[in-house]
């Protein structure tokens, strides 16, 4: 892969001006690797941040306050490309992204050539703002980065100035160098790597929809009832929540025909900022998988809410995840792998991922928790919604975020029915929690 000549050879790259990064190439973080490997004409690892604001969009502003953002986040203002042996990032000054009015069905595939080489979209809709991101850019907490930072830019063109704070930038900054770093590599220094899971699991069996038609079902609730009844099961507020789809899963499974029993686990996402510093605004995320083994015996959900607690208290800790992103980084570092062409590399790893990764889960929860904003910014402010976007394979994918006392509960799949999500909601209701269910299908 051949680099272009710097305009200034006498600055490090980590030194240059945001505005002046116009030769500067970004290497694929070790979980982009994977994003792109997993592409096809009807998938794209796409996921979806939005907020609701109390007054209705100006797309013209808010097309300003795009322009003014997108340069404060140079690993966001990319196209991907392709070289010999890796992919990786390189700056995109083509005109774009335009803002858009919303569409039914959000997360649809975004091709590597398409809406001007660019990586991420905005849309709106009436008082929501949503950003579309691949998932090859960063992960969630990067692009709840860069949503807060439109939308405060947003207010301040709308005479409504926001302080930089929290998730908020001040876009007239340089970038922090932290911000553009693969935070993997500075903490993959375990002295073993731990083994990952190999069982079969449950698979949600379901009728595909039509290319491309994502469902959406919402459940919007109070996060003072949810924290109440957790705290009866003795658990966290995501422990109970995972709890509640790994028996609605566990309920699929039993209502459903099936020759045997198979483990029920959910992939869920780990934000190792919380345990590792780091400032990057790239993908910074472990996997780890909540699981019921009905072989074993029929649970109550009191013993499934115990499970999912011991195995948070086991498996979400510094010195275990410090060993699985070892896990992760043994690969890239090998000197045979590296040499290895990408198109070999491709076939490796797409095979690796339908016939093992993704059979390891049932669905994926994620929680990206209790949203903080700068105080200017709360009196505007509805709500907040996250979407994993559409599931590699025929299941279902959960999202969950917080802001004052809203949760939502965004559940996204591409088969019509919705067992899953009834067992899910059911039996939150049953717990006592009141839940207004929003969607995107029609109604019957």
């Amino acid at each position: 892969m051949k680099k272009t000549r710097r305009h200034n050879t006498s600055e490090q790259i980590t030194k240059q001006s945001a505005r002046n990064r116009r030769d500067v190439w970004y290497k694929l973080d070790l979980s982009a690797i994977v994003y792109p490997t997993l592409q096809r004409r009807d998938f794209s690892s796409v996921y979806r941040l939005s907020v609701v604001l109390k007054e209705p969009i100006d797309p013209a502003l808010l097309q300003q306050a795009l322009d003014r953002t997108l340069p404060r986040f140079p690993t966001y203002k990319v196209a991907i490309r392709k070289g010999l042996f890796w992919r990786y990032l390189e700056p995109n000054n083509r005109p774009g992204p335009f803002v858009r009015e919303d569409i039914k069905n959000p997360c649809m595939p975004m091709h590597f050539k398409g809406n001007n080489r660019y990586l991420i979209r905005v849309y709106y809709y009436n008082n929501r703002i949503s950003l579309e991101a691949h998932h090859c850019l960063g992960d969630g907490t990067g692009g709840m980065c860069l949503l807060q930072t439109l939308t405060a830019a947003y207010l301040g063109l709308l005479g409504h100035p926001v302080r930089p704070e929290g998730f908020v930038l001040d876009i007239d900054a340089e970038p922090d160098p932290e911000e553009l770093e693969d935070a993997y590599m500075r903490y993959a220094n375990a002295k073993v790597c731990p083994p990952r899971p190999a069982d079969k699991t449950y698979r949600v069996r379901g009728t595909k929809e039509p290319f491309y038609t994502l469902n959406i079902i919402d459940g919007v609730m109070s996060v003072r009832e949810v924290m109440t009844v957790a705290k009866k099961y003795k658990a966290t507020l995501t422990e109970y929540l995972n709890a509640v789809l790994l028996y609605a899963l566990l309920q699929k499974q039993t209502n459903d025909f099936h020759l045997r029993l198979r483990p029920v686990r959910i992939a869920m996402p780990v934000n190792l900022r919380r345990f590792f510093p780091s400032k990057t605004l790239r993908n910074f995320i472990t996997m780890v998988y909540p699981f019921i083994d009905p072989r074993l015996g029929e649970y109550t959900f009191d013993e499934i809410v115990e499970q999912v607690h011991n195995y948070m208290r086991y498996y979400i800790s510094a010195k275990f995840l410090r060993g699985d992103i070892t896990t992760n980084a043994s690969t890239q570092r090998n000197p045979l792998i590296r040499v290895v062409p990408l198109f070999i590399k491709d076939f490796v790893v797409r095979t690796f991922y339908t016939r093992v990764q993704d059979r390891n889960s049932s669905a994926g929860l994620t929680n990206m928790g209790a949203l903080r904003v700068p105080e200017d910014m709360r009196p505007y402010i509805e709500r907040f919604d996250i979407y994993m976007g559409q599931p590699f394979s025929s299941r279902t994918n959960c999202a969950v975020i917080s802001f004052e006392d809203t949760l939502t509960v965004n559940f996204a799949s591409s088969i019509v029915e919705a067992d899953v999500e009834r067992y899910f909601f059911r039996k939150l209701v049953q717990d006592g929690v009141h839940v207004k269910i929003e969607s995107n299908r029609e109604r019957s």
